[in-house]
């Protein structure tokens, strides 16, 4: 009986998170509605990234002054290509229920 090796999308990733010395961070705010953080994921999800951070909170209020209370959304990804990142960014703010989408690339403390 012969044995066979299995590659994993984790081990693709951390080749690139070697490649690429910095994390990709994302500000997103949105409406409180059930949907929105699985909406969210699926975007990364879709193209085999694993977020390595997410930090869901409900905050006061959306942007346009409504009462109803908001969802904020943080999300790091190690070793993200940069233009990768602006298209990420942009199928984001294409959610309906995405108010903003900000995004900073942070370079990790080994590579600085």
């Amino acid at each position: 009986m012969s044995t066979d090796t299995v590659r994993l999308d984790a081990d693709r990733v951390d080749t690139t998170e070697q490649s690429l010395p910095y994390r990709a961070c994302f500000a997103v705010r949105a409406a409180a509605d059930p949907g929105t953080l699985p909406r969210i994921l699926e975007l990364f999800a879709k193209r085999g990234l694993v977020p390595s951070s997410v930090q869901a909170r409900l905050t006061p209020g959306g942007l346009s002054g409504d009462p109803e209370p908001a969802l904020s959304v943080d999300l790091q990804v190690a070793g993200m290509d940069p233009a990768l990142v602006e298209v990420v960014a942009e199928s984001l703010r294409q959610i309906w229920v995405v108010e903003r989408v900000l995004t900073a690339e942070v370079l990790s403390a080994r590579a600085a």
